[in-house]
């Protein structure tokens, strides 16, 4: 076994296509001995390690997922053996991407550790509905929150619907009518909102419409996971991207 200490670089893969990468990541992959895949991550991905063993540790809400305990023994016992492990995460690492567990464990081991960061999907959906997501005439801010909690509780939607931010959430599909329901209960029905599926692929949907018919139009258009939930004035400002907020639409990328 080798003596010389390996490392884990923890790299943000973003939303889908592979021009989102950042030059740095690009070099990382280059460098990559282990590539533990996730399962949000563009497959292609791969071709940018081409020295490196692929593990896939796909994670998904509510279809069989490798254990987070497993996927950090394997980081640890690959960069004990001198090994460059990249982890490679959908969207930015740092974002509901269960990085602040594998820092710690890996910390623990005395095993150094990188961050990459990258573009995560809620830039990525108000890029593709042409938005800000701060527009100053709007919202003084963003709040990011997932609907998933650890426990399966529900986030506390009043005290985030009082905040006057544009709500960006996260594994939401499964929930999006009772999220919607309980923020009603604060916010005006007339409140914009989106669901952008596959945000930054060439696979990308857009909705756009009201607190009020999220939910039905979301479901009658067949949007699901992954996906991300918009609300808030600042949503408004897409208007134009969903004739009067009436129609479910898929914009391919330009060539």
């Amino acid at each position: 076994m080798s003596t010389v200490q390996g490392k884990v670089t923890l790299l943000s893969a973003g939303p889908g296509d592979l021009d989102l990468l950042t030059l740095r990541a690009a070099k990382a992959l280059a460098a990559a001995d282990i590539l533990l895949l996730d399962d949000l991550a563009n497959a292609d991905i791969a071709t940018l390690a081409p020295n490196a063993r692929v593990i896939r540790v796909g994670k998904r809400g509510g279809c069989k997922s490798t254990p987070q305990a497993f996927i950090q023994r394997l980081m640890q016992r690959h960069a004990k053996k001198g090994l460059h492990v990249v982890r490679v995460k959908g969207g930015d690492a740092l974002l509901f991407g269960r990085a602040g567990e594998e820092i710690a464990a890996l910390r623990e081991a005395a095993i150094a550790v990188d961050i990459i960061n990258g573009v995560s999907s809620g830039f990525a959906a108000a890029a593709g509905l042409g938005i800000s997501l701060t527009h100053r005439d709007h919202c003084q801010g963003v709040t990011f929150v997932t609907a998933h909690m650890q426990d399966h509780s529900q986030p506390d939607w009043a005290a985030l619907a009082a905040t006057g931010t544009t709500l960006a959430i996260y594994m939401g599909m499964s929930r999006i009518a009772s999220l919607t329901a309980s923020l009603l209960e604060t916010l005006p029905a007339s409140t914009p909102a989106a669901v952008v599926q596959h945000a930054g692929s060439q696979q990308e949907r857009r909705l756009v419409t009201t607190l009020d018919r999220l939910a039905e139009e979301a479901t009658a258009a067949g949007l699901g996971s992954p996906a991300v939930i918009l609300i808030g004035g600042a949503i408004g400002e897409a208007a134009g991207f969903a004739a009067h907020a009436e129609t479910v639409e898929g914009f391919a990328h330009a060539a």
